[in-house]
């Protein structure tokens, strides 16, 4: 929409630079171009304002299929008026001098202008395809039939609209058949999913009993082990008391040589002694024998003075000497 300011019975007005602007004057053309601002006086002037820059159009309507499914195509239309002047000629653009704004609807004309006519080509084309193939290749062949049919309408270039890109954005079936064509790909899509599930689960226990065995292989192993451990342990002591009981005999033959030794030892040593004695005795024997009986008689006398303890005083009577002396000299007292 132009800016128009007031003053004081002029006015001013200045466009965008995507609006073209014509201002007649009593009949007469006087100003026609894009983005254009110039002064005016209302009484006396007609203005119109023309878009020129690429506008969307979005349209939604129903159709029907081959086998009389009602479906919702979705599409938009992009375009723009590449000839301005037939625009304003044809289509009535005309703004209020004093506001700037539109005394009509201009942009709604053309809106449905170009909904009837892509609406008109769409359902030419989905009126002769069932619904599967409508939903799977519908798209394509609905967006090149309107697009085909906007460029041939003709009273579009002669309104100076130009189409520049046509988009068909969805075609959608009831809610109803929606869900019941949706049915078989969910049922697969569960079938796939539970075919995973089941798979995965199937790796797990296998995975599990992988575990498993090598906790039972290690536990086997490990008592492997332990019984060589048990077998190697009783061999040891085994041989450990076998080694300690040779040891032990080895000790006791030496224990019970050394004790014959020392007991032939002694008993040679007592047969030598004994012999000693013997032989001793014998002399002293032998001696005595030979000595006369006065002589063994002081022996003996020395002998008992040897063994008899201490005498600190002897007293001997005359008797008793006599008889002494008697029995030394071998003569009888008198």
């Amino acid at each position: 929409m132009a800016d128009i300011i007031r003053r004081a019975g002029w006015r001013h007005l200045r466009s965008a630079p995507t609006s073209h602007i014509r201002h007649h004057r009593r009949g007469r053309l006087v100003h026609d171009g894009t983005g254009l601002s110039f002064w005016f006086r209302s009484l006396s002037a007609a203005l119109s304002e023309v878009p020129v820059n690429d506008r969307e159009l979005a349209m939604s309507f129903h159709a029907r299929t081959a086998d009389f499914q009602d479906v919702s195509v979705q599409s938009t239309v992009t375009y723009r008026i590449s000839e301005p002047d037939a625009a304003a000629t044809r289509l009535d653009f005309s703004i209020d001098p004093d506001t700037g704004a539109w005394r009509g609807a201009p942009l709604d004309q053309i809106a449905t202008l170009l909904t009837e006519t892509a609406q008109q080509h769409a359902l030419d084309v989905l009126a002769r395809t069932p619904l599967a193939a409508a939903l799977v290749d519908g798209v394509a062949a609905v967006r090149d039939r309107i697009a085909a049919g906007l460029g041939a309408e003709p009273r579009l270039p002669a309104t100076g609209i130009e189409v520049v890109a046509v988009r068909v954005v969805a075609i959608r079936p009831e809610p109803e058949v929606e869900r019941a064509l949706r049915t078989p790909a969910r049922e697969q899509i569960q079938q796939e999913a539970d075919r995973a599930t089941y798979e995965r689960r199937a790796v797990a226990v296998e995975r599990e009993r992988a575990i498993a065995e090598n906790e039972l292989g290690s536990k086997i192993e490990l008592a492997r082990q332990e019984e060589r451990l048990v077998d190697q342990r009783g061999t040891n002591a085994r041989r450990e008391a076998e080694e300690s009981a040779a040891a032990d005999s080895v000790r006791a033959e030496a224990e019970a040589v050394r004790k014959v030794r020392l007991a032939r030892a002694e008993a040679e040593a007592a047969r030598e002694v004994g012999e000693a004695r013997a032989a001793a005795q014998s002399a002293w024997l032998r001696v005595h024998g030979e000595v006369d009986a006065a002589t063994l008689h002081a022996l003996a006398a020395t002998r008992a003075a040897e063994n008899l303890p201490r005498i600190e005083s002897l007293t001997l009577s005359p008797d008793v000497l006599t008889g002494l002396l008697a029995k030394l000299g071998g003569g009888t007292p008198s």
